[in-house]
């Protein structure tokens, strides 16, 4: 018998609201967080994750409670906890004797887990311990991902676009130079990303353009991997599909050089010269004889094309 699904209609403006907000839309809002904690933890640990949600700031949120959760085995809960904040990203911490300082870091697609990665989180440094002046949240910052590994090993490469996806913000048009003021580095390295954290200071250097120093801000972790579970390249194809509305239409003879100008091309079809009218003056009208002359030359063209004509039958006939 098959099962009727109930729809239960919302009763309230603001009921309405919040289910018209986690409706499909063209431009999706910007990916929202949570961060998750086990049953068993360190204070390491929840320093990391505390760190990890600054940054994430205000497109983050940490639940207090404690969770029996295993997501490589069961990722049910993670999942139900996406569904019910309308998150499609995860972080999440553990310890074990088995797996010391665990963090998982992972993405679900129509509230089904995608992929993940199981992170061993070694000579970690927190952001208290760099007594420097902080970046404002919200900041979108600049990634930097560096090492062969991303560009050699198919799975540092889902890791890197895992990343992206965690740390980028909102997509924008354009942005001021004062506003690229945080930078997060990654580089790849012997089964292990090292995570650095700066801030990017402009100072004079007697030209328009300054000069710029990165320093570094915290936090700062050694991300060893352990464990992936990376989504099927037709899921991951399905996740990465744009709708038809943000599709641009390549426009055909239209082209952009080095320097950003756009060219058009045109096709002008076959000139016939002879026959363009042109502006009629008494001094290139021609004369009687020349009209003559021209009379004479083209009735001579013709005798001589109808004579071709009947050599070239009376060949045929012989």
């Amino acid at each position: 018998m098959p099962v009727i699904e109930r729809v239960i209609k919302p009763k309230t403006h603001k009921g309405k609201k919040a289910i018209l907000k986690r409706e499909p839309k063209i431009i999706e809002d910007t990916k929202q967080t949570i961060f998750v904690k086990g049953l068993k933890t360190t204070p390491i640990l929840q320093s990391c994750l505390k760190d990890l949600h600054t940054l994430k700031k205000p497109d983050g949120q940490i639940l207090q409670r404690r969770n029996e959760v295993h997501p490589f085995e069961d990722p049910t809960p993670i999942e139900g906890f996406g569904r019910k904040m309308n998150a499609a990203l995860f972080m999440f911490i553990s310890n074990s004797k088995k797996r010391p300082n665990n963090l998982v870091m992972g993405r679900l697609f129509e509230h089904t887990m995608m992929d993940m990665v199981e992170f061993g989180v070694e000579n970690y440094v927190s952001l208290e311990k760099f007594k420097l002046d902080k970046i404002a949240s919200g900041i979108k910052p600049m990634l930097v991902f560096q090492g062969e590994l991303f560009e050699s090993n198919h799975e540092y490469g889902r890791i890197r676009n895992l990343l992206t996806d965690m740390f980028q913000r909102e997509t924008v048009a354009q942005i001021r130079l004062q506003g690229l003021e945080h930078v997060l580095s990654f580089t790849a390295q012997d089964n292990t990303i090292l995570l650095r954290s700066y801030k990017v200071m402009l100072k004079k250097s007697g030209t328009r353009i300054p000069r710029v120093e990165l320093v570094e801000i915290g936090p700062r972790m050694d991300l060893k991997v352990r464990r992936t579970k990376l989504a099927a390249d037709d899921l991951f194809k399905q996740a990465c599909k744009k709708p038809k509305e943000l599709k641009v239409k390549k426009k055909k003879n239209i082209t952009e050089d080095g320097l950003g100008k756009t060219l058009g091309r045109i096709h002008v079809g076959a000139q016939k010269l002879n026959s363009i009218q042109t502006r009629k003056m008494k001094g290139l009208k021609k004369s009687l004889s020349e009209k003559k002359m021209e009379k004479k030359r083209k009735s001579l063209e013709t005798e001589e094309n109808e004579s071709k004509k009947l050599r070239i039958t009376d060949s045929n006939d012989d």
